[in-house]
């Protein structure tokens, strides 16, 4: 082989070396392999092309180039602190904190210089405009429906951004010392003032269920004199039936018998050892032990 040989076969080989790198070079600038958590931005001649998806992509090597990768991952603002001044001319601090994501990322490089300071001054107008329209009492107790309405005025003003807020949070509301020795005492003249009416209602109570015991007393003794006044009238109902039925000797029938339960009633008295009775008495008792023996 001759010198002219193996200079044209190094040539060739160089060549084919030349135009295998090329390609390999070629194929690397061409395939775009594209993260999960990422989308890349590609430009043409320094404009707007494509944006590319997560996975393998194809450009045009030498004309295309991915000139932005942008982050899809939710992302946190550093919790931001402004002040605000309620309808009722209270100044707080109130303390935020705002959670987004990147959707559009070709309106995000294009549209907006520094994403994360936007966000926040749009928040803090927000906020400020907001608890402006409300009373401190307002602030506190309708923090959720407050949180509610910063998010969807935030979102609205992000949109052209290709920015999608996921969460905003109202951390803290904080006040001057001064607005809360004022509070403090309106809290606890609140509470003194709730402890006298919750005695108040426990004395009325306690007058209402007295009340309520004596009516009940009383309605009680009522049906107990009804029910023996009921129970006397139906034993004289008894008595004058038994007198119409037998005539005159059932009337003193009954009155011997009284008199000898209440003879023996005085017997069985502990307190009483001697018993006088009138001789007239013991008349009438012996009458009425003979009808007792003679109804027996």
């Amino acid at each position: 082989m001759t010198e002219d040989q193996i200079l044209n076969l190094l040539s060739s080989n160089i060549l084919y070396l030349l135009l295998a790198v090329l390609v390999v070079i070629v194929i690397l600038r061409a395939v775009k392999i594209v993260p999960q958590s990422e989308q890349y931005v590609v430009e043409r001649f320094g404009r707007l092309h494509a944006v590319l998806k997560p996975g393998i992509n194809m450009i045009v090597p030498f004309l295309d180039k991915a000139a932005h990768r942008i982050s899809i991952l939710e992302r946190q603002l550093p919790n931001a602190s402004q002040d605000a001044i309620t309808k009722d001319n209270v100044l707080v601090q109130v303390e935020t904190s705002v959670f987004y994501r990147i959707t559009q990322p070709e309106k995000t490089v294009y549209r907006i210089r520094d994403v994360d300071a936007a966000i926040a001054t749009t928040v803090a107008g927000i906020v400020r405009a907001e608890i402006g329209k409300m009373d401190l009492d307002e602030v506190q107790s309708n923090r959720n429906e407050l949180i509610s309405t910063i998010k969807m005025l935030v979102e609205d003003a992000v949109d052209n951004w290709g920015i999608e807020v996921t969460r905003a949070e109202i951390l803290d509301v904080n006040l001057d010392q001064a607005t809360r020795d004022a509070m403090l005492q309106q809290l606890n003249a609140e509470r003194a003032r709730r402890a006298q009416v919750t005695e108040a209602e426990g004395q009325k109570r306690a007058v209402e269920l007295n009340a309520d015991a004596e009516l009940y007393a009383a309605e009680q003794s009522a049906k107990a004199r009804r029910v023996q006044a009921d129970a006397e009238a139906y034993a004289t109902s008894v008595v004058a039936a038994a007198i119409a039925e037998n005539g005159l000797e059932a009337a003193q029938y009954q009155v011997a018998l009284k008199q000898v339960e209440a003879l023996n009633a005085m017997g069985n008295s502990p307190s009483s050892s001697t018993i006088v009775v009138p001789a007239n008495a013991l008349e009438a008792f012996g009458n009425a032990f003979n009808m007792l023996k003679g109804k027996a």
